[in-house]
């Protein structure tokens, strides 16, 4: 069993930023994707979506689409089922828990990485990404504020956590693969798997046709520029970005949705404040490192 590799310098490098800002992204687009659905049902606007994001990627990066190996078509298939996995069973699941009881159980797949990391790849994390899993773990609980004594493992809930595991895979997948393939064909596969998956399950359960009305259109092409923006960052930063720092400052995406809410009239209690606090002391919890011993600096 081997260490995960240390991130370098103390100051955040640009992949740790980025991520960041795919994070704030992905807190801001809970109003679009709620305002799409009254006009459209979830699969059909998750095949819509990312459809339109893959033909879009694909014509920005047509001279890079070409030749694609069989770790880039192999992997991207594999993390698009992933992210379709993890879109889809936790829509299904908000259908019959409340939105706190999704995020509570959402949370899960943050401690899920590092066991998963453990148990197939034997990569053991370093003692300070365990202290901020820890805390961004417990962050979302308290961001997502279950009422106590109401949780109970139901049908919605065991949907949300398998989603949630499938989120755990995407994240080590991308680790995996993104290291030795080329980005963008691997991120142009992910797209178009999602929205293939997307179209696919919306025609097996019936689903009707969208209302093509101004706002919908614009929320599937602005999902679209998102999606594909997302996947193809994600990607790149994970080429050096190690699994379980990133899933630490993954947990921050609630804390955004949360600010966002705050923004449009949502109210957000004290333990909501303290769990964003420690998702954000988390992200830099894990930029630290122990101190060395005289012994080893004189070696």
């Amino acid at each position: 069993m081997h260490a995960e590799p240390a991130t370098r310098g103390a100051r955040l490098p640009a992949p740790d930023l980025l991520l960041i800002a795919i994070t704030a992204v992905w807190g801001g687009t809970f109003i679009v994707v709620k305002t799409a659905m009254q006009w459209s049902g979830a699969f059909t606007f998750v095949g819509l979506r990312f459809g339109l994001a893959a033909v879009l990627f694909g014509l920005a990066c047509r001279r890079m689409l070409r030749g694609f190996s069989r770790d880039e078509l192999r992997g991207g298939i594999a993390i698009g089922v992933a992210v379709f996995l993890g879109y889809s069973l936790q829509t299904l699941g908000l259908r019959e828990i409340s939105s706190s009881e999704s995020g509570f159980y959402t949370a899960l797949y943050v401690p899920m990485v590092p066991l998963l990391q453990i148990a197939l790849f034997r990569v053991l994390p370093r003692a300070m990404a365990w202290v901020g899993i820890v805390m961004a773990t417990a962050g979302m609980v308290l961001l997502s504020n279950p009422r106590a004594g109401l949780l109970a493992i139901d049908h919605g809930a065991l949907l949300t956590m398998i989603g949630a595991l499938a989120m755990a895979f995407e994240i080590l997948l991308i680790g995996r693969y993104a290291v030795r393939c080329n980005v963008q064909r691997l991120a142009f596969v992910q797209l178009a798997t999602v929205g293939v998956l997307g179209l696919g399950a919306a025609l097996l359960r019936g689903e009707p046709m969208p209302q093509f009305t101004g706002g919908y259109v614009a929320c599937v092409l602005a999902m679209a520029l998102v999606s594909a923006f997302i996947q193809f960052g994600i990607t790149w930063a994970q080429r050096t970005v190690p699994a379980t720092r990133a899933t630490v400052i993954y947990a921050l995406e609630p804390v955004w949705a949360a600010l966002v809410g705050v923004f449009v009239g949502d109210r957000l209690g004290w333990l909501g404040f303290i769990g964003g606090a420690l998702i954000v002391l988390s992200v830099i919890v894990t930029e630290l490192r122990w101190p060395k011993r005289r012994a080893d600096v004189a070696a």
